[in-house]
């Protein structure tokens, strides 16, 4: 099959064949503001298919009154698929029309079925494995690593805390995706009705789109794995303290986690990957708002500290805020040589011992 053959075949299937719609239906039944998302009812969704299918093979039915049969079923089905009156039944209501206006033939009625049992069901079962949070994945390596290493390996937690939650979920995902694929694929030869390989192709890359469509939108839900997050990781690792911020503090400063010295003067942790341009926010929480409240200085933990100018260092440092940088960052190697900042800056490494320090604990 020459080049121009190949492409013309794959507009036929895209923009003519009855399979197109496995991707536009599976977008149907998982539209949330239009249609109400009726694919999320697993249950229902299977019910509805096997309703339609046990219809599909009565013998006594030739195949026009299976076609008007199994779409008044679907299309009546799907009406009902939620309480009278209410804001979700318009919304069905709504996809109703929608599929009445796509289903014209018995072959409508198979791409349907197809696209709900083996596309729009799999699919939720899968992302439904993934995780909503990625934070097990960051704790339960950086327990590793701190298990392993001990306090020296802070510095390591924190470069590599980043990517971990983020890395763990998508080989999740990657995972989901493969077994389904696999398992549709497997699906798709054991199905007798007469498609194209092309036609297959549309089956195959409806549910992939609509899959990475789907996981993208859970990707950007998940919480993320914040510096916040590994700030309090380390606290509860070594059972260190914590507080809430001082009393009628009110400062554009942002603090993620506080803690109490021995000496009842309280030290705050801004846990943030750069400061960006919040450095002339946090520049409001001068030296005389801290000692009003009793608040010793402010400690930050970044992981990005190329934007970390001097000015930056020298400004925030002369009001009591700490820098703590990766060890081998140059930044630290340069700043912790010069007479002018060598004290506002401390190595990742001591971060562990400092707060022990300040705590009275032995660690």
């Amino acid at each position: 099959m020459d080049e121009i053959s190949i492409e013309d075949d794959v507009k036929q299937a895209v923009y003519e064949s009855p399979w197109r719609n496995c991707y536009w239906f599976a977008r149907m039944l998982m539209n949330t503001d239009q249609y109400g998302a009726v694919g999320k009812k697993n249950d229902f969704l299977l019910n509805l298919v096997n309703k339609i299918e046990v219809i599909l093979g009565q013998p006594a039915l030739n195949e026009n009154e299976k076609y008007i049969i199994c779409r008044k079923c679907l299309i009546d089905g799907i009406k009902d698929s939620a309480r009278h009156g209410t804001k979700t039944a318009f919304a069905a209501e709504e996809l109703s029309i929608a599929l009445d206006s796509e289903i014209s033939s018995l072959k409508d009625i198979i791409v349907f079925i197809i696209t709900a049992r083996y596309i729009v069901v799999p699919t939720n079962e899968a992302l439904r494995r993934v995780p909503s949070d990625d934070l097990q994945f960051c704790h339960d390596t950086a327990k590793s690593i701190l298990d392993s290493l001990g306090k020296s390996g802070i510095s390591q937690l924190f470069s590599v805390w980043d990517s971990l939650g983020v890395r763990g979920c998508l080989d999740v995902e990657r995972n989901e995706l493969v077994y389904e694929f696999t398992k549709l694929t497997n699906n798709l030869k054991a199905i007798s009705v007469s498609r194209s390989e092309i036609e297959d192709s549309t089956i195959l890359t409806a549910f992939v789109q609509e899959y990475e469509r789907r996981a993208g939108q859970k990707r950007k839900s998940r919480a993320g794995n914040s510096l916040e997050d590994v700030a309090t990781f380390i606290f509860n690792y070594y059972n260190f303290t914590s507080h809430k911020k001082p009393d009628h503090f009110q400062t554009d400063i942002e603090v993620d986690k506080w803690f109490k010295c021995t000496d009842g003067w309280s030290i705050g942790l801004s846990c943030k990957r750069t400061l960006r341009e919040r450095w002339k926010q946090v520049s409001s929480a001068d030296g005389n708002a801290l000692s009003r409240y009793k608040i010793k200085a402010i400690w930050h933990l970044t992981t990005y500290d190329r934007d970390l100018s001097d000015d930056k260092l020298t400004m925030l440092g002369q009001q009591r805020q700490i820098f703590y940088l990766s060890d081998s960052s140059e930044k630290y190697k340069y700043a912790s040589n010069h007479v002018g900042m060598k004290d506002y800056v401390r190595p990742l490494s001591n971060l562990i011992d400092d707060i022990a320090r300040e705590q009275g604990k032995k660690i």
